[in-house]
Formats: C-alpha cells, structure tokens, sequence
C-alpha cells in the first residue's frame, strides 16, 4: 500500500508540468473539469437520497461535453 502511494505521488509530480501547461493554453478544460466534478457531486447526493442517475446520461453527457470542448479546441485558434 505504501508503495502505491509513493509510485502515485511520483507520477503526479512528473505529470504535473505538462498538465499544467495544457490547462494553462486551454482554459476552457478546467471549466469543463469543475463541470464534471460538479456533476458528479449531484449525482452522489441524488444516490444519497436514493434517487437513481443511470450513469448511461452521465458518461454521455460527460463525453458529449469533452468531444465539443475538443473541436472547439482544434477550429479556434489561440493567440
């Protein structure tokens, strides 16, 4: 278990530049990752209260969003 968590924080800190020179030239990504964590809040509180979100609606709006994010990234071009 220790090991898997020093390997994991290892991968972090190394992932860590690229991802953050990405999120930096394409903001519109960490608006659509705080999307996704929200969504996914409301989904755990909606099963907290025993109201089932088939996750089918979940997965595909998530990747609906992500593939509109990607073309929209590919045809405007930044400065």
């Amino acid at each position: 278990m220790y090991t898997a968590v020093v390997v994991t924080v290892v991968i972090m800190l190394i992932a860590s530049k690229p991802i953050s020179e990405f999120i930096r030239k394409h903001p519109s990504f960490k608006v659509l990752a705080l999307c996704f964590l929200m969504m996914i809040g409301v989904s755990l509180i909606a099963e907290g209260f025993h109201f089932e979100i088939p996750k089918g609606y979940i997965y595909f709006s998530m990747a609906f969003a992500f593939l509109v994010d990607v073309i929209q990234m590919k045809t405007v071009k930044h400065k």
